[in-house]
């Protein structure tokens, strides 16, 4: 057990990044080892973070899973890995979507060596960004997570073509590589920075999040890079006005990658804006958290405005992940302890949430071969499992009590409160206008007149039902007893606190 506890922060990066390549030696024609395989990986990975998660829950110390290895240490470049509460609940996150996803995939027949090659890259990307300690591999497995993207789209997407628009999946795949491009140059010019100016306040090199806390950073410094930090990071997590990308990201994409990408990805940007924007420039966060707070409030309200208008089932998805991230975004501009939790479990919420919505999304798309609201009536009475899964998502997405949503939107709206009380009520008018949009989009799709198109429709087998029952259980967990989530993200909050009011 000790040798687990000493590396298993590594083991879990390692796991699907350096266990994909095993993948590139499967036949393309082979998707059942491939799929069982992928299965294998993804299920030691939850093992591991369902026991981070139990560890921070019971209120042992988390420093023993700390992992150093020296890499370029003449620039103060090593591999320093460690895990907080809020981070172990990141981890589990990760893990339980890409369990979830891998076996919402077990229909795909096209190269799935190729595919879940890129997708377990992509995972392990994720899973360095929130277990880094060190800006260099920080930033490192920023990158490693968002490049498959492109692929894992522009190969195995779909296009959308309706009457009034035609977006092809090379081009939403180009328009979200161009965008998270554009983003990860202004955080990488952000950190060279950090490391430039850190050195000449420390008297050495060092990208250790850790020692650079204590650089002591002069407030013209902070000033000027904190908005590379909260527009690069913003961009991936759909900060408006540079959000574009993400509705058709999400639509292009096969439903795996999709569930990835709003319930895993966008948070890598809430995430980086938090660990390093606000922990090392927290004077610069201050000082821009009115005009981050306004954009967050734009994006609850644009986001939900424009789910509103949506004909395309998953483009209402893609502008809902759009208005929730606003609410992620507004709980860390409210800079105080209740924010920060609220925003965090946001994340949590939110990425079960939509990876349940684009994998019900998935499956009905495979039944009707469309997504057209317009078109689509009456379906609970052929899928009514799909329907009642459906409604529990959506009713998590617009805050529903006993749901993981409300629990989450209410610490956010506590928060905002307390730094901002007009912003907090154009936040619950957001929350109002989600609950007009998703209960249209219900009452339209699954209760209305059935039509006789649908006629041969069927549901979900068992184990088709597995994916979509393990995140509706999450859901319903985390809503009825939150208290077990709360005390392990509020054990890690500390450190934002002090810096922030340190100031």
């Amino acid at each position: 057990m000790e040798f687990l506890d000493n590396n298993i922060l590594l083991l879990i990066i390692l796991l699907p990044s350096v266990g994909s390549l095993f993948l590139l030696f499967f036949k393309d024609n082979d998707p059942i080892y491939t799929r069982n395989y992928a299965m294998v990986i993804a299920f030691i990975g939850l093992i591991l973070g369902i026991y981070l998660f139990s560890v921070a829950l019971s209120d042992k110390t988390l420093e023993v899973f700390s992992t150093s290895i020296a890499w370029l240490p003449s620039l103060g470049i090593n591999l320093n890995l460690s895990v907080s509460g809020p981070t172990s609940t990141l981890v589990l996150l990760n893990a339980v979507i890409f369990f979830s996803s891998v076996l919402v995939s077990r229909n795909l027949e096209i190269r799935p060596n190729h595919f879940f090659f890129w997708l377990m890259l992509l995972v392990g990307g994720v899973y360095g960004v929130f277990l880094s300690q060190d800006l260099f591999f920080f930033f490192f497995f920023y990158e490693l997570a968002v490049v498959p993207m492109y692929l894992l789209i522009a190969v195995w997407g779909s296009s959308s073509d309706f009457v009034s628009f035609i977006r092809t999946k090379e081009y939403g795949a180009m328009k979200l590589t161009l965008y998270l491009v554009a983003g990860s140059i202004l955080v990488w010019v952000g950190i060279l920075a950090l490391w430039v100016e850190g050195a000449e306040n420390l008297g050495k090199f060092t990208m250790d999040m850790n020692i650079l806390i204590n650089a002591n950073y002069d407030r013209d410094f902070q000033l000027i890079f904190f908005p590379f930090f909260m527009i690069g990071f913003g961009i991936l997590a759909g900060l408006w006005p540079f959000h574009t990308w993400s509705p058709d990201g999400h639509v292009a994409a096969p439903t795996a990658v999709s569930m990835l990408h709003a319930g895993v990805l966008m948070k890598l940007g809430a995430f980086g804006i938090l660990q390093i924007g606000i922990l090392l420039l927290p004077e610069g966060a201050i000082y821009w958290a009115p005009l981050f707070m306004g954009l967050g409030i734009v994006n609850v309200l644009y986001g939900s405005v424009s789910a509103l208008a949506q004909q395309d089932l998953k483009y209402v998805i893609g502008y809902s992940s759009v208005s929730h991230m606003g609410y992620v975004l507004l709980g860390l501009a409210a800079l105080n302890p209740t924010g920060f939790n609220g925003a965090i479990l946001q994340m949590v919420s939110h990425g079960i949430m939509t990876a349940l919505f684009f994998a019900l999304v998935g499956f009905i798309y495979g039944q009707t071969h469309t997504r057209d609201i317009q078109v689509l009536e009456g379906l609970a009475k052929r899928m009514p499992l799909a329907a009642g899964f459906f409604t529990v998502a959506g009713l998590t997405s617009l805050g529903l009590p006993g749901l993981s949503g409300f629990v989450a939107e209410l610490l956010i709206f506590i928060g905002l409160f307390q730094s901002s009380p007009l912003i907090a009520i154009l936040a619950i008018i957001g929350a109002a206008i989600t609950a007009i949009y998703i209960l249209r989009l219900v009452s339209k799709v699954f209760f209305g007149p059935v039509d006789v198109q649908w006629e041969n429709l069927r549901d979900f087998s068992k184990i088709e039902t597995l994916p979509i029952l393990i995140l509706t259980l999450c859901i319903v967990v985390i809503g009825l007893f939150p208290w077990p989530m709360m005390t392990v993200i509020n054990s890690g909050i500390e450190q934002f606190i002090i810096r922030v009011s340190g100031v």
